[in-house]
């Protein structure tokens, strides 16, 4: 899988937990995007925000050493950028 393909399943995911409002993320990567994710679409999309920052919350409740800052969440590449973050999560929430 190339890095935009790791991307897009990604941004998938998100976009799916923001609108069904899924429980969980199922690991640390999920649950540090979700939580970032949750950060930069807040203002626009307060509802799906509070969905993937539950989901986020949920998992580090169990697993609460593999929470990290969100510029680690960039280092590791897991996000490339919080702008671009939050342009290509906001485009794929406003297609409803």
């Amino acid at each position: 899988m190339t890095a935009r393909d790791n991307e897009s399943a990604l941004l998938a995911r998100c976009s799916a937990v923001a609108r069904e409002g899924a429980p969980f993320a199922q690991d640390q990567r999920e649950a540090n995007v979700f939580r970032l994710a949750a950060m930069v679409v807040q203002s626009r999309f307060p509802d799906e925000s509070k969905c993937l920052m539950l989901a986020s919350e949920t998992y580090f409740a169990a697993h609460p050493n593999e929470k990290l800052a969100p510029a680690d969440v960039v280092r590791k590449g897991w996000v490339l950028n919080l702008p671009r973050l939050r342009d290509r999560l906001s485009h794929q929430l406003n297609r409803r």
